[in-house]
């Protein structure tokens, strides 16, 4: 006899975490309706499981019946989100409709009971308005509960909004930037409709606060194509409002071993920064040639790594990029043009580390590597980089205290002690030549020997 057809809506997902599958069976068994919602089921639909980090699940009960279901739960706020910490953190959400958005974000009413249709009614794209109704979790079985068709638009490679576009992006102005991301990340092709109104509404992304369009140009930046977003931002208007900076290399010529002007060569540069690296590299990358919008000048960038850097600083503050990364990343578009070649002295790499080591080198190089490869240099650039890193860790291994005045054998109480001098801009002075003098020849690196030293330094005018 053969095997039972299942019904065309149900779908197997054997391969839930634990937490999520705990999450959905805990309000089940207490009598709740339950659903996992949005970007995971899209996400498990296209086989990108792998790739999920944010499991939403949309229940008939209220947050006040959620929370106390779950030890670890997390209960915030008032649109009825429930967090249940864990290692795959679970968002519980209860089923609901909203109604106004004055301020562009934020509904003003949020009204609970509603059914899941309902509740999906409410979402922005339909490839993130399916929801998977478990029907027998221990098999992972379940229904598909589709009603604006988010499943055969994502096999069209379309993407298109619930209901009206105008309507959804002016809910909140950040669907703007997500729309660009998820056709950049899918590879859809946006519908006339909601593309007439991503060109409209454009401008309307100034009201967004600048951390979640940071939050947003990072998760664009996440994708194993991190241009293909971007290009959408460009052609529907959105580049120039978020990052006039970047905006501003279309039209700028580059060099002749890469294709297309600055902003594509930037763009190439953004998708040869390996994934598993740090935002920073690719954020680096974004930014690292900004510079040359305003430094070309007899066919040659004049400073456009030092111009460059000063606007990363001015981008990154407007993003409210968190000091630290924002250090890393500037450090590397002002230092990312360095010239090795094999005829430096074992001294000049020393200077060369001692000039980058305050910050490191870790974003400097992997950007260094993603611009040769952009660039069109190669494989020789990636000999040439290759050969500085090989003699940087051997002077490394030589001399592993050579690189900070605090490594020096003495230190500016000793100047002041020792020599006299007083305490102000002139002791460091002092330790800067000092520190120059140690790194062409680290057997100076005595105290005695440094003493002297300093006093020649400080008679010097």
């Amino acid at each position: 006899m053969p095997a039972p057809v299942p019904p065309a809506d149900e779908v197997t997902h054997p391969g839930l975490p634990d937490t999520v599958r705990r999450v959905l069976a805990v309000l089940a068994g207490a009598g709740h309706e339950v659903a996992l919602v949005g970007g995971s089921v899209r996400d498990l639909g296209g086989g990108d499981a792998g790739s999920i980090d944010n499991w939403d699940v949309a229940t008939s009960a209220r947050p006040e019946q959620v929370a106390p279901l779950f030890a670890e739960a997390v209960w915030q706020n008032r649109f009825g989100t429930v967090t249940i910490v864990g290692p795959s953190p679970v968002e519980v959400t209860s089923y609901r409709t909203e109604d106004g958005y004055s301020d562009r974000r934020r509904p003003d009413e949020v009204r609970f009971g509603a059914s899941l249709e309902e509740d999906l009614g409410r979402r922005d794209f339909t490839i993130n308005a399916v929801a998977w109704v478990p029907t027998d979790l221990d098999a992972g079985r379940g229904r598909v509960v589709d009603p604006f068709g988010g499943r055969a638009d994502m096999e069209a490679r379309l993407l298109r909004t619930v209901g009206e576009p105008r309507e959804r992006f002016g809910e909140d102005a950040l669907r703007l930037v997500r729309a660009a991301r998820f056709a950049g990340r899918f590879g859809l092709a946006i519908e006339p409709a909601t593309e007439a109104a991503l060109r409209e509404l454009a401008p309307t992304i100034a009201a967004v606060s600048p951390e979640r369009i940071r939050d947003e140009l990072v998760r664009i930046l996440a994708a194993e194509v991190p241009s293909r977003a971007i290009r959408v931002l460009e052609h529907v208007g959105l580049l120039t409002p978020i990052l006039p900076e970047v905006a501003a290399l279309r039209g700028v010529p580059q060099a002749k071993l890469a294709p297309g002007d600055a902003l594509d060569h930037t763009l190439a540069a953004v998708d040869a920064v390996p994934r598993d690296e740090h935002a920073s590299v690719r954020i680096g990358a974004l930014l690292h040639d900004i510079g040359k919008a305003t430094t070309l000048a007899d066919g040659h960038f004049i400073g456009h790594e030092r111009v460059g850097a000063e606007l990363a600083a001015e981008v990154l503050g407007r993003l409210r990029v968190p000091g630290w990364e924002a250090a890393r990343i500037i450090h590397a578009v002002r230092h990312h043009m360095y010239a090795y070649d094999e005829t430096w002295t074992d001294a000049a790499v020393r200077r060369f580390i001692r000039r980058l080591e305050p910050i490191g080198t870790t974003v400097l190089f992997a950007l260094r590597r993603a611009d040769n490869a952009a660039s069109g240099v190669g494989t020789s650039g990636e000999a040439n980089q290759a050969d500085l890193e090989r003699r940087l860790h051997l002077e490394l291994e030589r001399q592993p205290d050579l690189l900070l005045r605090s490594r020096l054998a003495i230190d500016g109480h000793d100047l002041q002690r020792e020599l006299g001098i007083d305490p102000g801009p002139r002791i460091g002075h002092v330790l800067d030549r000092l520190v120059e003098r140690a790194v062409d020849d680290p057997s100076l690196n005595e105290r005695s020997v440094l003493l002297r030293l300093a006093v020649e330094v400080a008679a010097e005018r």
